[in-house]
């Protein structure tokens, strides 16, 4: 199997799109005579780069910003400045202005990101406005920049308008590109894994502030140079031209409008937008001030309403509910839930022998406990996992199980105690620090990317280990190998059943080579069948010598499964041992097992 293909399908077709888009755009142009008309001609690919921009953060990593333009006031601003302080041609100042704007990204993103969510969003508004107001009481209310008719070319100063159209195609070009890359690379899968589950992405060892602090400056970058050349095509720069809300709002709107977190997005909002607003505010500006606000607002209320996700959204969902419509070989036989698929590892008949357990200790806690308010989660639980070992943890729910896993794995910092990963203390390791030391992760609540394909969320998870992209693709088959889903790796997680979502989940977190499995809960809201056939997967892993450590409530598999159970109960350990003293523990069957228990195993 090509994994690359499931990735990152025909790597040459987009580059060819973005290539022929150039050149019908540039055709074009060249036919329009009229001024105003080539003036937008240039505006429109000027914005589509500023929604790329701000889709390189916002469209990839979800976090939204509605501060992009303080990035973009800063380039223009910069490249205005340096021509008329300086005499700086453009062609230098406005790749200075990206630059800056990516300086700006990088001290904007360390102290914000922070923040999530509504929160993010509106701390970002807040830094083009301290610098409308800064540039205002510095006194450049407005810049206009100096005519140099006798050096036309070094100030970027041209006669026929449709040259600055040219200039901002190629820049518009050069950020498809620049996108395209993006999208299809490690560093768009980690950008989109965070976007969708932030919390799964740590998990799966992401390390979620760099790649978020690389978007920003990268993103700001961009927006800084467009800034430049805007100024340089208006000839005149005020801070509620660069700084103001709409320019942010504008850039957001576009994305969200053509699409967010995709190549064509952006552009496909310009393209539509930014001559509609252009055109009804030369027609009716007189009559209806801020027009080109309401064609704005009005998009926005159209795209909610009728295609939630962007217009590109929209069609390729339609397109693929009408393919599945459609008998298709790859996909012929596969249900949603599958009995008798070829790769599914019930098929496996004959017995699996495990390696015996050794005494290396994988991971060990010590007196660990952790309290929320009065509520006393964990209290001093001390136990170890050896190599090898399938430790069963269960407990009544409230016992604090998934809350000690939290702490194992770096979600939640113990009150005291420690916790020593092949004998080294992780406690204030970060999640995605204890994925690289070792530890895999699946969650009580399946935390999928909905909008990867199975093979995407697994490479995801195999880039913690994998210094290439063949090397994670190489460690995702396997992974998918191991679970059964390799024949499905092209399926959107979305359409997943509970059962391939747990598979996922796993194959996920064994794609990044762990040293030791957390299981919370894997069986939860399984049918038998299907509860046998996660348990085949478990004890096929253990066979082959894995570390696991599982979380569950379905006691009947776990006697089937584990080595050793630790049961927890009010926040402290009730009592350890072998599945067979411990079903018949009479503390146990009182906290948690029950009398139903006690009367059917009698």
């Amino acid at each position: 199997m090509n994994m690359k293909s499931k990735t990152r399908p025909s790597s040459m077709r987009p580059i060819l799109l973005i290539g022929l888009f150039g050149l019908i755009y540039a055709i074009l142009t060249a036919f329009v005579q009229n001024t105003y008309y080539q003036l937008i001609m240039a505006v429109v690919p000027i914005w589509a780069v500023m929604g790329l921009s701000w889709n390189i953060l916002s469209g990839y990593s979800g976090y939204v910003s509605f501060g992009h333009a303080a990035f973009f006031g800063l380039g223009a601003y910069f490249v205005a400045l340096a021509q008329i302080k300086l005499g700086m041609t453009p062609w230098l100042s406005i790749p200075i202005a990206g630059l800056i704007g990516g300086v700006a990204g990088l001290l904007v993103g360390i102290p914000t990101f922070r923040l999530r969510g509504h929160y993010f969003a509106l701390a970002m508004l807040a830094y083009p406005l301290a610098f409308l107001y800064f540039f205002e009481w510095l006194g450049y209310q407005e810049l206009a920049l100096p005519m140099m008719r006798d050096e036309p070319f070094k100030y970027m100063q041209f006669e026929d308008t449709r040259i600055y159209a040219y200039i901002a195609l190629a820049l518009m070009l050069a950020a498809m590109l620049l996108s395209n890359h993006i999208e299809r690379s490690r560093f768009g899968l980690s950008l989109m894994a965070i976007k969708q589950d932030e919390a799964a992405a740590e998990a799966a060892g992401i390390n979620t502030l760099a790649w978020k602090l690389r978007a920003i400056t990268l993103s700001g970058m961009l927006a800084g140079a467009i800034g430049g050349l805007y100024a340089v095509v208006l000839l005149i720069v005020t801070p509620p031209a660069v700084f103001g809300m709409l320019v942010s709002a504008q850039a957001l709107i576009l994305a969200m409008f053509g699409g967010v977190a995709t190549l064509w997005g952006p552009v496909i909002g310009a393209v539509v937008l930014v001559p509609l607003s252009e055109f009804l505010h030369a027609r009716l500006g007189d009559l209806i001030p801020g027009i080109q606000g309401v064609v704005y607002g009005l998009a926005i209320v159209i795209v909610i309403l009728l295609a939630p996700e962007g217009v590109f959204w929209k069609v390729k969902d339609m397109l693929r509910r009408r393919d599945q419509h459609t008998p298709h070989p790859s996909v012929q036989g596969q249900s949603v839930v599958t009995e008798d698929h070829n790769t599914s590892p019930q098929t496996q008949t004959a017995p699996l022998i495990r390696p015996a357990v050794s005494e290396i200790v994988v991971l060990e806690a010590r007196e660990v406990s952790k309290a929320f308010g009065g509520l006393k989660a964990v209290q001093q639980v001390s136990l170890k996992v050896m190599q090898g070992e399938v430790l069963g943890i269960i407990g009544p729910n409230g016992a604090g199980k998934t809350t000690f896993f939290n702490l194992l794995n770096g979600f939640i910092r113990p009150d005291s105690g420690e916790i020593l990963l092949n004998q080294r203390n992780i406690v204030g390791k970060l999640p995605y620090q204890n994925c690289i030391a070792g530890i895999g992760r699946t969650f009580q609540v399946v935390r999928p990317f909905r909008r990867m394909s199975i093979a995407q969320n697994v490479i995801v998870g195999a880039y913690v280990n994998a210094q290439t992209d063949a090397l994670a693709e190489r460690a995702a088959v396997e992974a998918m190998e191991q679970v059964g889903l390799l024949d499905q790796a092209d399926r959107l997680a979305g359409e997943l059943s509970n059962k391939e979502l747990r598979l996922l989940e796993l194959a996920r977190a064994l794609a990044g080579k762990p040293q030791i499995l957390l299981l919370d809960e894997t069986l939860a809201g399984l049918g038998s069948s299907e509860v046998e056939e996660m348990i085949l997967v478990i004890r096929k892993l253990a066979s082959q010598g894995m570390t696991i450590a599982i979380i569950e409530h379905t006691m009947q598999a776990m006697v089937r499964l584990v080595d050793r159970f630790v049961v927890l109960d009010h926040g402290a350990v009730l009592a350890e041992g072998a599945p067979d003293s411990i079903t018949k523990n009479h503390a146990v069957i009182d906290a948690y097992l029950g009398k139903k228990w006690r009367a059917a195993n009698a």
